[in-house]
């Protein structure tokens, strides 16, 4: 009989031991899946930000062209910044172009030629 009991109590411990390490592994996805969701969250949010601040730039490029007179390269050199290229000028620009509520210019259509021409 004690032979017995201690079989049972060998596979008692054995179900508890499965059961612990289930439930850790549980826990573990858990935590990972909140991790993984804030992961999401925070490249929407900076994304979000980096969209609005692109508008807000290709907005005040489009100023410079469109309502100052500025050819794009002329309006890059007011800028000042090493790092903006005349490529991410007119990106910028066509992006405020085509954020803008109301304004379906085609390339073809713009008062800047040189704002629909990708360089």
């Amino acid at each position: 009989m004690q032979k017995q009991a201690r079989r049972q109590q060998a596979r008692l411990r054995a179900r508890q031991a499965r059961a612990k390490a289930r439930e850790e592994q549980a826990e573990k996805e858990r935590r990972l899946a909140r991790l993984g969701a804030a992961v999401v969250a925070a490249l929407a949010e900076r994304d979000a930000a980096v969209a609005e601040y692109e508008q807000r730039a290709g907005r005040a490029l489009r100023s410079l062209t469109a309502e100052e007179g500025l050819q794009t390269q002329v309006a890059l050199a007011w800028c000042g910044s090493e790092k903006l290229t005349l490529r991410e000028v007119r990106r910028l620009i066509r992006g405020a172009v085509d954020g803008a509520e109301g304004d379906h210019l085609s390339q073809d259509e713009h008062p800047h030629p040189d704002i629909g021409n990708p360089g």
